[in-house]
C-alpha cells in the first residue's frame, strides 16, 4: 500500500527518468534560435568542435543537448523535417544502452540519427542493426545525406561482399547492415589465421532495429558456417608415404633412447608434437611428393590444415602391444554391435546410443529397448531419446 502512494506521488522509475529527460529536450529546444542563424559551414563545423571537446576529456552526456540540437537543425536544411520532442526522447533513451518503444509514424529512423551521430562522434564506429539487406541499405541511402552533410561516413555491410569491401564498411563512422551479417562477420574473423585477415574493428556501440524480433525471434536460429567436404584421398595417399621415414622420439630414461627423433607421443593428452629436426623433414618431403612449395613453411595459413593430415597418422605408426590389443578389441565390438544398431535407429527414433552392459545389470533409463544377448556373458542396451530445437 505504501509503495503504491510513494509512486502515485513521486512516479515510477520510467516517469523520473522522462521527467529527467524532458528538462533536456526543453534546453534543445532553447538552442534552436542559435543554431538556425548558423551558416552551413558553421554547422557542418560543429562536428570537428565537438570531436575536439571529447579529447579534452568531456563525456559524451554533456555533449547531448548541442549535438541534438545539431543533428535537428541539419535535418531541417537537408531534409526538410525536424525532429519531434518525442524523437529527442527517443534518441536519449537509445544513447542510455535502453529499449524505446514508438508507435508507428512517430519516425523510429530518424530518431537513430540522433543518437548514432553522437556516438561516432568518438571515432570508434557505430553499427546499425536491421532485420534485412533491404532494410538496410535503404535506411543507409535514406540518411546518408545528413551523415554526410555533418561530415561523417556510411558504410552498408551486404552479404556476399569480399573482405577489402566489408573491411571499407566496417571502417566507416556508421555502419549499417542485418544481424545476421554482423554475426556471420564475428564468426569469420574468429576463424581468421592473422588478425590482417579480419574485417570488423572493435565493437563499440550499436543501434537495434526492431529488437523484439532480433533478440527473441531471430536469436531462436544459431548462427552455422558449414560447407562442402574436400575429397582428400589423393592427399591422404601421398601423405602416407611420408610417415614411414618418421621416426618417434622416445624419453630420455627409456632403453631405446637413441636421440632426438621426428615427433613425440603424449599418450595422456592423445596429441602428437612435431620436433624442430621433424618439422624440416617434413617439409623437404612433402615439397618432393608436390603438396608444397619450396620455401613454405608447414604452419603458413595456406598449408595449416596440412597439420591434420601429418600429425593423426604419426601416433598409429609405432603403438604398444597393448594398445594394440585394445584397439583391436574395440573394433571387434564395434563390429558386431553395428547391425543391431542399424536396426534400432531405424525403429526407435532420431538418437540412439548404445553401450555395453555387465551381466544381470540394468541400464535405468526411462525409455529403453532390451536386445536379445549377443553372448550369455554380455548384453546391449539401446537407449532412444527425441531432439527438440
Amino acid at each position: 500500500m505504501l509503495i503504491k502512494m510513494l509512486t502515485k506521488v513521486f512516479g515510477s522509475r520510467n516517469d523520473r527518468t522522462l521527467r529527467r529527460m524532458r528538462k533536456v529536450v526543453n534546453i534543445i529546444n532553447g538552442m534552436e534560435p542559435a543554431m538556425e542563424k548558423l551558416s552551413d559551414d558553421e554547422l557542418k563545423a560543429k562536428t570537428a568542435e565537438f570531436r575536439a571537446r571529447l579529447e579534452k576529456g568531456e563525456t559524451l552526456e554533456s555533449l547531448i543537448p548541442e549535438a541534438f540540437a545539431v543533428v535537428r537543425e541539419a535535418s531541417k536544411r537537408v531534409f526538410g523535417m525536424r525532429h519531434f520532442d518525442v524523437q529527442l526522447l527517443g534518441g536519449m533513451v537509445l544513447n542510455d544502452r535502453c529499449i524505446a518503444e514508438m508507435r508507428t509514424g512517430e519516425g523510429k529512423t530518424l530518431t537513430a540519427t540522433l543518437p548514432a551521430y553522437l556516438n561516432a562522434l568518438t571515432g570508434k564506429g557505430v553499427h546499425v542493426v536491421t532485420v534485412n539487406d533491404y532494410l538496410a541499405q535503404r535506411d543507409a541511402e535514406n540518411n546518408r545525406p545528413l551523415f554526410e552533410f555533418l561530415g561523417m561516413t556510411v558504410g552498408i555491410n551486404m552479404s556476399g561482399l569480399p573482405a577489402p569491401a566489408k573491411r571499407e564498411a566496417y571502417a566507416a563512422d556508421i555502419t549499417y547492415g542485418t544481424n545476421n551479417e554482423y554475426g556471420f562477420d564475428y564468426l569469420r574473423d574468429n576463424m581468421a589465421f592473422s588478425p590482417e585477415e579480419r574485417v570488423q574493428r572493435k565493437l563499440h556501440y550499436a543501434l537495434v532495429d526492431e529488437v523484439d524480433s532480433i533478440l527473441i525471434d531471430e536469436a531462436r536460429t544459431p548462427l552455422i558456417i558449414s560447407g562442402p567436404a574436400e575429397d582428400s584421398s589423393e592427399m591422404y595417399r601421398k601423405v602416407n608415404k611420408i610417415i614411414p621415414h618418421l621416426i618417434r622420439q622416445e624419453k630420455e630414461d627409456s632403453d631405446t633412447f637413441t636421440g632426438e627423433g621426428h615427433f613425440s607421443v603424449d599418450e595422456k593428452a592423445r596429441q602428437v608434437n612435431l620436433t624442430e629436426r621433424g618439422l624440416v623433414l617434413i617439409e623437404e618431403l612433402l615439397v618432393q611428393e608436390g603438396i608444397m612449395d619450396e620455401g613454405e613453411s608447414l604452419y603458413s595459413p595456406t598449408n595449416i590444415m596440412l597439420m591434420h593430415h601429418v600429425t593423426p597418422r604419426c601416433a598409429p605408426m609405432r603403438c604398444s602391444p597393448a594398445t594394440l590389443t585394445t584397439l583391436s578389441k574395440m573394433a571387434k565390438l564395434s563390429s558386431s554391435m553395428s547391425t543391431l544398431a542399424v536396426r534400432c535407429r531405424a525403429a526407435a527414433g532420431p538418437m540412439v546410443c548404445t553401450r555395453p552392459l555387465r551381466p544381470k545389470r540394468a541400464w535405468r533409463s526411462k525409455t529403453r529397448t532390451r536386445l536379445w544377448p549377443l553372448s550369455p556373458s554380455r548384453t546391449t542396451s539401446v537407449c532412444t531419446r527425441s531432439w527438440r530445437g
